[in-house]
């Protein structure tokens, strides 16, 4: 099974085609440039790269958020227009396919992402020989997440982009904290590729893939702000 997997939920986005379990290609980039700008060429070259045609992809596969509003309905639109055609999509956690960057190792995964006011996006897994979620996603307060893991045995290993946040706050409350190498730290498509291929997720239609926020857009944040102030 051949699948293309698309993430763009922060800063850094990729592309990469797996098949069968095995990473084939990946395209990352992580220069500060609009997802709009990046990442369908990214998407073409990564294909050109595996010797790949859309036609032999089987499913295409996205992260779906949490994250960056903006990021995460850019790659839901470029997964959309991919599978226009009849290709079965999946939508994929962006905390869960950051732990799957940590397959193999005997710790417990606890992904993490900056959702600002001192508040993260977060999720645990225990991790080894497969990748087994302990919590859903949701949104915390930093101050809440010593209590979430101090009875782990095992090392706790931060991923995501609000790792370093949460590592200069737990490092001096909890001692089985370590950081991810930042060689597999971030949000990468072939940790989506991974998760779709082995998560047991569900297929669906183009039409029917959603992104997933856990908040409200600050956008809309504001504007129910104002109309309360102005009543």
């Amino acid at each position: 099974m051949k699948i293309l997997a698309i993430e763009s939920s922060a800063v850094s986005a990729s592309a990469a085609v797996c098949d069968n379990g095995r990473i084939v290609s990946e395209n990352f980039i992580n220069a500060g440039l609009t997802h709009s700008q990046t990442l369908m060429p990214m998407v073409q070259n990564c294909m050109a790269t595996a010797g790949v045609s859309l036609e032999d992809i089987d499913i295409v596969a996205v992260a779906q958020g949490p994250g960056s509003f903006t990021g995460i309905r850019i790659g839901i639109a470029a997964a959309k227009g991919i599978a226009f055609g009849g290709k079965p999509c999946c939508g994929v956690s962006t905390l869960e396919a950051m732990a799957y960057m940590l397959s193999g190792i005997d710790c417990i995964a606890l992904c993490v992402m900056d959702a600002r006011c001192s508040q993260v996006y977060m999720a645990m897994f225990d991790c080894g020989e497969k990748v087994e979620r302990l919590c859903e996603d949701k949104a915390v307060m930093v101050a809440e997440l010593p209590e979430m893991i101090k009875n782990f045995k095992k090392d706790v290993i931060l991923l995501g982009d609000g790792a370093e946040l949460c590592y200069n706050y737990l490092n001096s409350i909890c001692d089985n904290v370590r950081l991810a190498p930042a060689s597999c730290r971030y949000q990468r498509a072939s940790g989506v590729a991974l998760a779709a291929e082995y998560a047991g997720l569900q297929r669906v239609s183009a039409d029917k893939l959603t992104p997933v926020y856990l908040r409200v857009p600050q956008a809309e944040r504001e504007l129910k702000k104002k109309r309360s102030a102005e009543k």
